[in-house]
């Protein structure tokens, strides 16, 4: 059998304790890292993790679960997929943080893999897959970094959550959301869309959006599909004013007969078109406004039509 072993690194201007922290909390990745969509943690111990990652490689959704031995002290994370995802038979690496002073770090990110049956092809694939994953995480990674010592961070970066309380139950709402290839017939400010589930629970959703001037948008999104709790996503197009958007659907039962239906965004502007879009005069502050309001009101009136059929079933 083939063993692929590959190495990629970077030198980021950072203090290695720093960049070892943002690689250590999984949570943030689908905000730091292009590929990744979602990630669970289902298991942790003293620096041990079980995590389950959903990301993109060569532009399809995969998923897989891995386990993570944390060394803090070294600098150091140590990965093993457990459960891989075709055509990965095997696959486990390594980052490193190497100190070069105060404020500078060497980064490198190890990889060893081997395809399901010897394929050649398919170990093609994931040459080019981790080629590509690796180098798009390092330079985002150096890209957070710079952005954590930013001072105006917290204003381009921000999430907020809209919540209907609703006389239903969780799984109607859960449904309502979910069955997104239906939302044309559902949502009125939804005018087409193009959804597939190739793998249980992993979603794509491309969808044009009418917005309140009757201008037509089109968003494409990845989402991860978890029982009937939770739906995450990253939308993958982007409107000119952002650089990241992720959200979260949640469906909680409160216990007194009522359901908590929330949709939480959380969003990084781009700077470089605020003039553009919004005038030479407006500020980070106009764009914060601006994006909140746009996103809240969609999530407002999906959140209402969710409540109104959840209700009529209940």
């Amino acid at each position: 059998m083939t063993t692929r072993q590959v190495e990629h690194e970077i030198t980021i201007g950072a203090p290695a304790a720093t960049i070892y922290r943002l690689l250590a909390d999984v949570s943030h990745w689908p905000q730091i890292f292009p590929p990744t969509i979602h990630v669970e943690r289902q298991e942790t111990g003293e620096n041990q993790e079980r995590i389950h990652i959903w990301a993109t490689a060569n532009g399809e959704a995969k998923n897989w679960t891995s386990r993570r031995t944390l060394d803090p002290q070294g600098l150091r994370i140590d990965f093993r997929q457990e459960i891989t995802t075709a055509p990965v038979a095997a696959m486990g690496g390594t980052w490193i943080v190497e100190p070069l002073g105060a404020d500078r770090s060497r980064v490198r990110l190890l990889h060893d893999y081997r395809a399901i049956d010897d394929d050649p092809q398919d170990l093609q694939w994931i040459d080019k897959a981790v080629d590509t994953n690796s180098t798009s995480e390092l330079a985002a990674l150096e890209e957070n970094v710079k952005r954590a010592h930013a001072a105006e961070t917290e204003d381009l970066v921000f999430s907020f959550t809209d919540t209907v309380e609703v006389h239903g139950a969780a799984q109607d709402l859960f449904d309502f959301v979910n069955e997104a290839g239906r939302w044309p017939e559902r949502l009125p400010h939804v005018a087409t869309v193009r959804f597939e589930e190739p793998t249980p629970g992993l979603q794509t959703l491309e969808m044009d959006t009418r917005a309140k001037d009757g201008s037509v948008h089109t968003t494409k999104s990845y989402r991860v599909a978890l029982d009937s709790r939770k739906i995450a996503y990253k939308q993958v197009t982007l409107p000119a004013l952002m650089t990241l958007h992720t959200g979260v659907w949640t469906f909680t039962e409160t216990g007194r007969g009522t359901t908590e239906a929330s949709s939480q965004h959380t969003v990084s502007l781009n700077t470089a078109s605020i003039a553009k879009v919004l005038g030479d005069q407006a500020t980070v502050a106009d764009a914060r406004a601006y994006v909140h309001s746009a996103l809240s009101t969609n999530s407002r009136a999906t959140l209402g039509h969710a409540k109104d059929y959840a209700e009529r079933k209940h």
